[in-house]
């Protein structure tokens, strides 16, 4: 039987014995070897919610990346494509948006070419 992933990154990341606090998905039942604290973000009354905005923040990521990539998103380049969702995250209510692609042309030039490896 294949290992469900979440267990998996779970056993490789965290010591076992420890306390793993997760939210409702599925996947992370049946976790074995851990204090399991399951919040499910549904069933909790108004402002105790575990970080209130963050799911609004990977839902607006999880959007990004299927409607610009196309869900076509390799492991190797994650952290680029994070880093561009950030950038334009931190930017969008910015009054002077014409000066973005500005800036971040100024700020290319400013450092060498990064070659991709083989």
């Amino acid at each position: 039987m294949r290992q469900r992933e979440p267990a998996r990154f779970i056993r490789e990341a965290i010591a076992p014995g420890s306390t793993v606090r997760t939210d409702g998905w599925k996947a992370y039942l049946g976790l074995q070897g851990y204090v399991h604290d399951r919040q499910v973000q549904s069933h909790q009354e108004e402002g105790e919610h575990l970080l209130p905005r963050v799911h609004r923040v990977i839902a607006l990521l999880k959007r990004w990346l299927l409607g610009t990539h196309q869900g076509a998103i390799g492991p190797q380049h994650l952290d680029d494509y994070l880093d561009e969702f950030t950038f334009r995250f931190n930017r969008r209510k910015s009054k002077s948006r014409g000066k973005l692609f500005y800036r971040l042309a100024q700020q290319a030039v400013q450092v060498g070419p990064v070659p991709l490896q083989p």
